[in-house]
């Protein structure tokens, strides 16, 4: 059994279910999470922030809910509206980070949503990339690299198609998963207490 974590970068629900992944994965330090991206903005649906005239109050609500920030960087970048946030980039940065570190995923994804919601950094962009593996430790020159080879795309695509495999419609999802056995522990919301005791259901008890 293992847990697979389908998130899109550039999701505010996404960024804020980070508190609670930080949380199942540290009650459950055995089981393994995958780190999955979605592709919640590619193709038509990359548009100019401006074209969302939700957002301020989505984000108001997903801090309510979850205690999330969405910091002055990020603020100032919506609210002048010209930035496209585009999936497909945001997915070949996590696959670059992920193939430094396969075993920290968890922790650089919310280290990438942190980089945007909060500093209002470009996920399109190599610098930002360079900035996070440098933070983390990481061969910055090696994710960059990976960032803007043809193999993060492959990658990215290979993670879109395992996201529509799995059933997924909605950011975040965590998905438990028992060979060709997945089962949708939690979607857009919820708390460690509560993904805890569908884990507990399935057999899967906190360990720590």
């Amino acid at each position: 059994m293992k847990l697979v974590y389908v998130f899109d970068a550039y999701c505010g629900w996404s960024h804020g279910f980070s508190g609670t992944l930080r949380e199942v994965a540290s009650r459950h330090p055995g089981l393994t999470v995958d780190v999955v991206c979605g592709g919640l903005f590619t193709g038509e649906r990359r548009v100019p922030l401006s074209a969302f005239g939700y957002i301020e109050k989505a984000n108001a609500d997903i801090s309510r809910m979850t205690g999330a920030v969405f910091g002055e960087g990020y603020r100032r970048l919506a609210a002048e509206g010209s930035f496209v946030m585009d999936s497909e980039a945001a997915a070949r940065g996590v696959a670059a980070l992920r193939r430094s570190a396969p075993d920290r995923a968890v922790e650089l994804a919310m280290a990438l949503q942190h980089a945007f919601y909060v500093d209002g950094l470009s996920l399109s962009d190599p610098a930002t990339y360079r900035q996070l593996a440098e933070a983390a430790g990481l061969d910055a020159d090696a994710v960059v690299a990976a960032f803007e080879s043809p193999d993060a795309r492959e990658a990215a695509e290979a993670d879109f198609r395992r996201s529509a495999e799995l059933g997924v419609t909605a950011f975040p999802t965590l998905v438990a998963v028992d060979g060709s056995r997945a089962v949708p522990v939690a979607r857009g919301h919820a708390t460690a207490d509560e993904v805890d005791r569908r884990l507990a259901s399935l057999g899967i008890p906190r360990t720590s």
